[in-house]
């Protein structure tokens, strides 16, 4: 729960992007097609960094892939663990201090470190 809540404060989501895919599952296409989703961030995020994000997030249990009949989807949804993580924020994700990145960049690039 803390590396999640740590790394939710770390990436450039903002709170709107949790609301869309805890409503209804959205491809990283998609969400490169939307504009109030990363506001964090002074960059735009193309649709491979933004799946690579993804990932991360599925990997800590805060979203899953969608699935359909024919298996899973490139789309994802937030898992009961991620509506947990997010309940001390219901209108703002707070900015993480330089320490707090420091040692999400090590868990996420070199996790067994």
């Amino acid at each position: 729960m803390r590396r999640a809540r740590q790394a939710v404060c770390c990436l450039p989501f903002q709170r709107s992007f949790y609301r869309n895919v805890e409503e209804e599952a959205l491809s990283s296409s998609e969400l490169v097609a939307q504009s109030d989703w990363s506001s964090k961030t002074r960059k735009r995020l193309n649709a491979s960094e933004t799946e690579n994000l993804l990932i991360w997030l599925i990997q800590l249990g805060v979203l899953r892939r969608e699935v359909d009949g024919q298996g899973l989807t490139e789309r994802v949804r937030l898992t009961p663990l991620g509506r947990e993580v997010l309940i001390p924020w219901p209108e703002t994700i707070p900015s993480a201090g330089i320490g707090s990145r420091l040692v999400h960049w090590c868990r996420r690039h070199r996790p067994r470190w």
